[in-house]
């Protein structure tokens, strides 16, 4: 028979335990009510992130909501589960956090294990000052010169895109899912151009570029675990050991980049691309012995800012020029006007699809601005303070290692600043639209600094791939076509979910 002494013995460390766990579980959720800020009542552990964790609301619902809620705010607080989290939805105090006072935001505030995922130590993640460091490194891969000596390269993938395109309209009775072929498209090209790879991901459905690129972006409940792991402490991360990309692909694609740099270096072969920046970046960073240890990079580094490139660059352009046919194929009117400049300033360019042709499409720019205003490739923006900041003429006082959020897609469709934003209008970025708006409402590459280096890369990109297809297609709804479109809920990005299925109808 158990005595009262057993329960007593079992209920108090019970209850010790359970009372820890509660207070680890609430231990930060008072800091808004502290500091006299706005914000929502969090739940024990999951703060206000329970339905995102739960599969129940995409990010953007999330965002969307709180964003709301703060209507009238210029910031409010809430909690990525235990983490608080300031979200800044004035245009003007965003302008100060991305570009005028940057210097005390530089770093995105994404935690990663880099020695458990060194291929994660990138662009993207570092924190300053080695950010700066690489960005500088990197940057000579974008300028105008080399944009224009990558155009004969891109064409040929453009090229080579619509012969998969006639392929494919045989298979499949006219109805293409946009999304695949456009992301075999930018594999193509970002291998070409950036790496000097042969990849014809475009005519090989087993390329392992293309296979490893896809299962890093296809949402998962592993990845969206590992998310919540951060948001409760970056030190559970290391405890429960998941990576932040599946491992086969992550040994790939650092197996594929180190023997390209490898390659290059005992053949002597140089190209004005991004491995030769990064083969310079090498010299300067991990192998100049002069360096201060403080100042060195490691191999691992160079290996995994070439990995970040060739994911950034098929990625975004895939998914932005997908969503872009996708609502010219809902609007003709839209389609056909977009149709008669190409076919206008082609004849003023006798026929010749060059690099000076695609810079004067200006309604073309026009349409891919608001699709990246409507489907922007993140739907927030993070940074972290990295040193103690007040706000002009505001008391608070934002601490070091303070998270800071900015809802990009909210923003893109707060009527306030767009009327009608549901709707594709492209005429609202004309410049006289563009010129009545504020500054720090417009950020699908980010802003300041920061900003996407590769932008430029990505619209040449985009507009070739465009031009081709609409001089040859006309672009319309199928059965398959999703009205409206729904998305990946455990992703953080804009992820359709039963992809975008279209019909291209050839014109005569």
């Amino acid at each position: 028979m158990l005595t009262a002494n057993f329960w007593i013995n079992l209920i108090t460390p019970l209850t010790i335990i359970v009372t820890i766990a509660y207070y680890f579980c609430v231990s930060t959720f008072k800091k808004w009510e502290k500091l006299n800020v706005p914000y929502i009542k969090p739940f024990p552990l999951f703060g206000n992130f329970l339905n995102v964790a739960l599969g129940k609301d995409h990010p953007l619902e999330f965002y969307n909501k709180i964003y709301n809620e703060f209507e009238g705010h210029k910031y409010g607080g809430l909690f990525h589960m235990r983490t608080p989290i300031l979200m800044v939805r004035d245009p003007e105090l965003i302008n100060d956090v991305l570009i005028k006072d940057f210097s005390s935001f530089p770093d995105r505030g994404i935690y990663s294990d880099f020695v458990a995922n060194p291929l994660s130590n990138h662009l993207f993640l570092m924190q300053n000052p080695q950010w700066k460091i690489m960005r500088s490194k990197l940057s000579p891969a974008f300028t105008s010169g080399k944009l224009k000596l990558m155009y004969d390269q891109i064409k040929e993938c453009g090229e080579e895109l619509m012969k998969n395109i006639d392929i494919y309209l045989n298979k499949n009775d006219n109805e293409i899912e946009v999304r695949d072929i456009m992301g075999k498209y930018s594999t193509d090209v970002i291998g070409t151009c950036a790496f000097g790879l042969k990849l014809n991901a475009i005519n090989d459905d087993e390329s392992p570029f293309r296979k490893h690129g896809k299962s890093i972006f296809t949402p998962s409940r592993r990845a969206l675990f590992r998310e919540l792991c951060v948001m409760i402490s970056p030190a559970l991360l290391k405890v429960v050991g998941l990576k932040d990309s599946p491992s086969d692909a992550a040994d790939f694609f650092h197996a594929a980049f180190k023997e390209t740099i490898t390659y290059r270096l005992e053949n002597k072969i140089v190209r004005h691309d991004i491995v030769n920046c990064l083969m310079q970046a090498r010299n300067d960073l991990v192998l100049n012995k002069d360096l201060p240890k403080h100042e060195k990079f490691t191999e691992s580094q160079i290996v995994a800012n070439a990995f970040v490139m060739f994911a950034a660059g098929f990625e975004t352009v895939s998914t932005t020029v997908s969503y872009c046919l996708y609502e010219l194929a809902l609007n003709k009117p839209i389609q056909d006007r977009v149709r008669q400049e190409i076919q206008f300033k082609l004849s003023k360019n006798e026929g010749q699809i060059n690099h000076g042709f695609l810079m004067d499409l200006n309604y073309l720019d026009m349409v891919i601005a608001e699709t990246l205003r409507m489907y922007p490739p993140l739907v927030f923006l993070l940074r972290e303070a990295t040193k103690t900041y007040r706000f002009n003429n505001d008391s608070l006082i934002i601490e070091k290692g303070q998270k800071i959020v900015i809802p990009s897609y909210a923003i893109h469709h707060d009527s306030k600043y767009y009327t009608e934003p549901e709707k594709f209008i492209p005429e609202r970025f004309s410049s006289e639209e563009k010129a009545k708006r504020p500054s720090g409402i417009y950020y699908p590459f980010g802003d300041g600094p920061r900003i996407c280096l590769g932008k430029r890369f990505a619209e040449i990109k985009m507009k070739l791939a465009l031009v081709e297809m609409l001089t040859k297609f006309e672009v319309i709804p199928c059965k398959k076509t999703e009205i409206p479109l729904k998305y990946y809920k455990r992703a953080f990005t804009l992820m359709p979910k039963h992809g975008i299925w279209l019909t291209f109808k050839k014109i005569n």
